[in-house]
């Protein structure tokens, strides 16, 4: 007898509950709460998709309200997807859904993306829409969406197999495996930005000369809200230089965000060529070496190669010709990055670097390594900063030379106008108190 009073109990409870949220109100003074009254969506390369962004649609009244039509005001001609507690906006019909119930105290997620349609313009363009609720009461609100779009041109699988210019104030947007110049072709860029998608990169076994350029990853939105994913090492392959490659000279170029950011294969040494020329280049951020040479003939002038979980230059014989430039070793994400600059005799090695800065977060962020006698193991440095121990007693290899060390007043990121890592805000131009005036890039 107890048993089915409690049975009739439990059932009456559940009969009344769903009596209480069958109930739905039809008050135009009950409405609906967003957790947002603005989606604010990255910037996006027109005709490419965004990431998806999402918020909640609270009732925090104790009544249930039923939603008769979602739409977007503008109906399917911005490019906005929309999907409401698992319903599509159907594109087709307008960009509307029908019939949502919210019961009280309950909430539904939206899930919104974009692919921008192009806009003919050089800048970024708005683009705009409303995402209207029309609840049963008669009651319209509104969550308003917006983005930036901008025209890019895209090229995938580009190979150049002759003299090429590229130079164009629109972005390039590179997939698939990316560039490759054929050998016995140049390829010029000037005044251009390229953003590479993950896994492609710009192979070369031709040459490349670059002025004035920017190459980068794709992803223009934010892995969080303050961090940029441009500030993220590893967003794209990098830049290889393969075989036959040869006389390549780049330019006032920046090479950021990469895995290995500038890469030299094994070459025949030509004593009187450089293969590959840097200056006033940037190197920063990459999830690989900055610079790796192997047995190649390079020279870096007016370079900033910084940040790396490799080497931000790493020289496995060849010949490098090094002047002032700044090899700084901030790479913020793990203890085991390498070294500002390492260099060791797997192939004969001639290396000279003067009025440099080679610093970083550790006691010894300048690494040789000299295994084979049988193998040439030549460096020299002058009016260089080193944090390294210092060596009192090679005068040859060593000459004016400040040694760092971690009980300097300035010493390592002190030196610099921003180190912020939590951030990742970096701004490598010398400090006025930095006792290295003079060396360094800037």
């Amino acid at each position: 007898m107890k048993r089915i009073f409690l049975y009739l109990i439990i059932n009456i409870g559940i009969f009344t509950a769903c009596s209480d949220d069958d109930s739905f109100t039809t008050s135009g003074n009950d409405l609906l709460t967003f957790s947002v009254d603005t989606v604010k969506m990255d910037t996006v390369f027109s005709n490419v998709g965004s990431r998806t962004y999402s918020f909640w649609v609270h009732n925090h009244t104790g009544d249930g309200i039923r939603i008769g039509t979602v739409r977007l005001r503008n109906g399917n001609q911005t490019g906005f997807r929309v999907n409401v507690d698992g319903t599509y906006l159907d594109n087709t019909l307008g960009s509307v859904a029908n019939d949502f119930e919210v019961r009280g105290g309950d909430s539904i997620c939206v899930f919104v993306e974009l692919t921008a349609r192009e806009n003919n313009a050089l800048q970024p363009q708005l683009v705009e829409d409303d995402l209207v609720f029309s609840l049963e009461s008669g009651v319209e609100q509104r969550v308003n969406l917006r983005s930036y779009a901008w025209d890019a041109i895209s090229l995938k699988d580009f190979e150049i197999d002759k003299d090429t210019l590229i130079e164009t104030e629109k972005p390039i947007v590179v997939y698939g495996d990316g560039i490759k110049v054929d050998s016995g072709a140049v390829l010029t860029l000037r005044n251009t930005t390229l953003y590479f998608h993950d896994g492609a990169g710009l192979t070369v076994r031709g040459t490349l000369n670059t002025d004035h350029v920017v190459m980068r990853g794709d992803r223009l939105d934010h892995m969080f809200d303050y961090l940029p994913y441009d500030r993220v090492s590893g967003q794209w392959r990098g830049v290889s230089f393969e075989g036959p490659s040869k006389d390549n000279q780049l330019t006032d170029t920046e090479i950021r965000n990469a895995m290995t950011a500038v890469a030299l294969d094994s070459a025949a040494i030509d004593t009187t060529a450089q293969r590959l020329t840097m200056i006033r280049c940037v190197v920063h951020n990459a999830k690989g070496d900055g610079v790796s040479v192997s047995n190649s003939h390079i020279g870096l002038y007016y370079c900033q190669l910084t940040n790396t979980l490799g080497n931000c230059l790493s020289l496995k014989g060849g010949i490098a010709d090094i002047d002032h430039c700044t090899l700084a070793q901030f790479y913020p994400f793990t203890a085991s990055r390498g070294a500002a600059l390492s260099f060791n005799d797997s192939h004969d090695l001639w290396l000279m670097c003067s009025n440099s800065i080679v610093t970083g977060y550790t006691d010894d962020v300048v690494m040789g390594s000299h295994n084979d006698t049988a193998r040439v193991f030549v460096y020299r440095f002058e009016d260089c900063l080193l944090r390294t121990p210092a060596v009192a007693d090679d005068t040859v290899s060593f000459k004016r030379i400040q040694w760092e060390t971690a009980q300097d007043s300035i010493q390592g990121k002190k030196h610099f106008v921003t180190i912020d890592e939590r951030n990742l805000i970096y701004d490598f131009h010398l400090d006025s108190l930095s006792t290295a005036q003079g060396k360094g890039c800037y």
